[in-house]
């Protein structure tokens, strides 16, 4: 069987995790590398915590690269502390594996360097601020026509935000990277918004049954989701574009539509725009997730702490 050939772009938080955890665990996936970026926590954290996850997984092979530190306007976000300030739930482990694990080249250019050399075999998957991806084609502009596909957790359909009062995460922190993106790529794109994962929640009695197998990977989630709120739901928001990459039956139902995002509201910049009417004439449209199945889903989650 010809594996799926995945490039998968972090910004290491909890969710981050549980979504790498999910394409390890697939045995139809091939990993060619790991790219970091700013986000949840500080590049150094994250670029640790990707390979903390490589280390519990026994995939240290899989390579990872450092990306930037912050957005391309060099603004300065304040640490975002929902998964701890270690973006792990501040759940340290004296064994991790330390920096020099990391490659010398550096996130960016190997993203250009990997899309180039498997030109059309390879789905790039962002989990974070779009930065790194908006540097690349900055630096290649033949990257969004090498590209299999573009799966982004990101954006949002209605204009309610989790950053801001309009802006999803992601796209709020780099909301000119956001843009670059959003009107610049070409290949196909699939987009897991902040509307589509909270629509498509689990229940907590599934997630304290996920984190309570008799696994070292489910006792490292149960560790690191630790000091989690208690919710009424269980959203593990990356896992949603991972999922849909492995697998695209488990999108039910999507939209198929222009986007854009804003960049100078006052309210709303960040905010992904949809263009329904096709008001702003463009050529290429991006697939917005709207349901999924939540069975297999589930089977995908489960299978990555098994």
């Amino acid at each position: 069987m010809t594996k799926k050939l995945f490039l998968i772009d972090v910004d290491c938080g909890v969710d981050d995790a549980q979504a790498l955890m999910m394409a390890l665990a697939a045995p139809e996936v091939e990993i060619l590398g790991i790219t970091c970026c700013f986000g949840n926590t500080t590049i150094e954290h994250v670029c640790r915590n990707v390979l903390r996850v490589l280390h519990v997984c026994n995939r240290m092979e899989i390579p990872v690269y450092r990306g930037v530190s912050h957005s391309l306007l060099g603004e300065i976000n304040p640490e975002f502390a929902h998964f701890g300030g270690d973006g792990l739930g501040d759940a340290g482990d004296p064994n991790s594996p330390g920096l020099e694990h990391l490659q010398q080249e550096d996130a960016v250019h190997a993203m250009i360097r990997i899309i180039n050399q498997y030109q059309d075999q390879v789905s790039l998957i962002a989990l974070g601020p779009l930065t790194n991806v908006a540097l690349a084609i900055k630096l290649d502009p033949s990257i969004p026509k090498k590209l299999h596909k573009l799966y982004i957790m990101g954006g949002n359909l209605e204009g309610r935000g989790n950053r801001t009062v309009c802006a999803e995460f992601n796209f709020c922190l780099d909301p000119e990277a956001a843009y670059i993106v959003m009107n610049e790529f070409t290949c196909p794109t699939y987009i897991a918004t902040l509307d589509f994962s909270r629509a498509n929640s689990l229940t907590m009695e599934y997630f304290k049954d996920w984190v309570n197998q008799d696994t070292a990977k489910a006792k490292f989630m149960k560790t690191i989701t630790a000091r989690w709120p208690q919710k009424d739901s269980f959203v593990s928001y990356d896992s949603y574009a991972v999922a849909a990459a492995i697998d695209e039956s488990i999108i039910t139902e999507s939209l198929e539509c222009a986007v854009s995002v804003e960049l100078q509201g006052h309210y709303t910049r960040g905010m992904m725009v949809l263009d329904s009417d096709e008001k702003l004439k463009k050529n290429h449209k991006v697939t917005l997730m709207k349901k999924a199945n939540l069975e297999k889903f589930k089977q995908r989650l489960w299978s990555a702490l098994a």
